[in-house]
């Protein structure tokens, strides 16, 4: 199993005249009084948009996260490698001690203050924490809900983290931490229309300056407390295609790209001008069952349908893009394990289970779609279109529908009477080891953002993790039992980890990529 590359990468950003003509963008907009300060912005082209709403509790979409991680300051950071998926390096934390099963203290560093210069104080963490556990966030990150909370701030720079009233244990929040971009206790006031969604108003390096079409402009944070950034700025604009973002880079326009297709990464290997990083991410690919609607409310079918694919062969189409998972997280996550379980290639099995489900070589299921989308995730129609060619060889009436990245995330999620479709290729991200913020968010009836599936055993068996005493404890019951009956139940079905391959100029020093995707460019200088 190959370790996560931790170096770090030099790239760089030309002349940005003629890169404006083939990406759209007025070249003046990159060096307005943003970026007044002598040297060149780091140009990130994006393979997704930009929702337009910048509260970080409103949506899950990888290109915010990455304009978040520039502007938005974390307790704690985790660069989660292989071998030590929980290694923790504080940032707005100073300590984090669990007091007791229930209580958990944050202790906070008194020289931060917020982009629009308010002090961030102990308030700021009990307001983040309380206003993303509300129900009616899209991004709800927390066991439980507010009302099951008992957050106290005794000083400016210390939290008390009580969660007795919700009957699970405190140290949930210690891998959550590095997952909660810490939000302004005045912005949270306003409420979800309020300064929240208009702009990021962070603590770290990078000032949000504005978002115009598909450009988002950053500036550096002068009085960022761990020392003002070399670079003047950050231009992060979306770039649909893979093509054009690669060509960007080979002709200067871009300093770093990501998302590369295979074939791009060795057209790109003999490039001395290019640097390529590739990293073990976060991020597990999935194959999602609409569980909420027939025939995928019955888990024979959906188990039918995952002994149908060969996951080896999808892996050959993905080349140095994917890497194996036999669970519903990414190795470089708290608890994984290869689960003994985990459906195999099985054409026959594939066949029982349909005769048993009443639908003997596939006679009598309806007409299936299945969802992908094409301009970010890598050679997902190439290996939709191997998927479903498996299903219909087994007897699964199956049309692939390739969207692009807007329209496909619109039909995501489940809705009453069932989400779009039958099945949606989707990754999921999230930069912290905490496993609950893929399992808890997916598969329990509480939540159910893409399934849509309702299962009293998955819920007890994730309620019992949940509310394991300790993290030993709670490892074993994820390996033992939790992963297990997911594995059983195959409310989706994880194809592979993804690898977060990005290609950049050579000439930059000091750019640090976490497995999600997110960087570090506090210390990112230009030769």
């Amino acid at each position: 199993m190959p370790s996560i590359s931790r170096r770090r990468f030099l790239t760089h950003t030309a002349a940005l005249g003629a890169g404006a003509a083939l990406l759209n963008v007025n070249p003046d907009f990159f060096f307005s009084s943003a970026f007044a300060q002598s040297g060149k912005p780091m140009v990130f082209l994006s393979a997704e948009n930009i929702t337009g709403n910048w509260d970080p509790t409103s949506h899950t979409t990888l290109s915010q996260i990455n304009v978040q991680a520039f502007v938005m300051g974390f307790l704690t950071r985790t660069p989660m490698r292989l071998d030590n998926p929980e290694e923790t390096v504080y940032e707005l934390a100073t300590s984090i001690k669990l007091l007791d099963p229930n209580t958990l203290e944050i202790k906070l560093r008194d020289d931060v203050k917020f982009h629009d210069g308010k002090p961030f104080k102990a308030e700021d963490v009990k307001a983040t924490f309380e206003y993303g556990s509300r129900k009616d966030r899209p991004a709800q990150w927390y066991p439980g809900p507010t009302e099951t909370l008992d957050i106290t701030t005794p000083d400016d720079h210390t939290v008390l983290v009580n969660t007795a009233k919700g009957g699970y244990p405190a140290h949930l929040f210690v891998f959550l931490a590095s997952y909660l971009p810490m939000m302004s206790a005045t912005d949270i006031a306003g409420g979800p229309s309020g300064p929240l969604t208009q702009r990021l108003n962070g603590t770290g390096p990078f000032k949000f300056v504005a978002q115009r079409g598909n450009d988002t402009v950053l500036e550096a944070n002068k009085d960022y407390f761990r020392g003002e950034p070399k670079i003047p700025g950050i231009n992060f604009t979306f770039v649909g295609d893979a093509t054009t973002r690669m060509l960007s880079l080979l002709n200067g326009q871009a300093s770093i790209v990501e998302r590369l297709e295979p074939e791009q990464v060795t057209t790109l290997e003999g490039n001395k001008n290019i640097a390529i990083n590739s990293v073990v991410s976060v991020e597990n690919k999935y194959l999602w069952f609409r569980c909420s609607k027939p025939p995928f409310n019955d888990p024979k079918v959906r188990m039918a349908a995952c002994h149908a694919i060969d996951l080896a062969m999808i892996r050959e189409v993905l080349g140095s893009a994917g890497h194996e998972s036999y669970n519903y997280v990414s190795p470089v996550k708290f608890g994984y394990t290869d689960l003994p379980n985990y459906p195999k290639y099985d054409p026959e099995a594939c066949q029982k289970l349909l005769a048993e489900a009443g639908f003997p070589k596939g006679k009598g299921l309806p007409d299936l779609e299945y969802i992908t989308s094409v301009g970010f995730y890598p050679k997902t129609k190439e290996y939709g279109e191997v998927i479903t060619g498996m299903l219909q060889e087994q007897g699964f009436p199956v049309t692939l529908t390739v969207l692009e990245p807007a329209a496909w995330n619109e039909r995501l999620y489940d809705r009453p009477g069932g989400g779009p479709g039958h099945m949606i290729d989707c990754g999921w991200s999230t930069g912290s080891p905490e496993p609950d913020l893929v399992l808890r968010t997916h598969f329990h009836s509480s939540s159910k953002r893409i399934t849509g599936i309702e299962d009293k055993e998955i819920d007890a068996a994730l309620d019992k993790e949940r509310n394991a005493p300790n993290l030993e404890e709670r490892k074993k019951i994820l390996q033992g039992e939790t992963m297990p009956l997911l594995a059983e139940k195959v409310p989706a079905l994880s194809l592979f980890t993804s690898v977060m391959i990005h290609a950049m100029q050579k000439d930059l020093a000091g750019l640090f990529i976490y497995p999600d995707g997110t960087m570090d460019a506090s210390k990112t200088t230009f030769a």
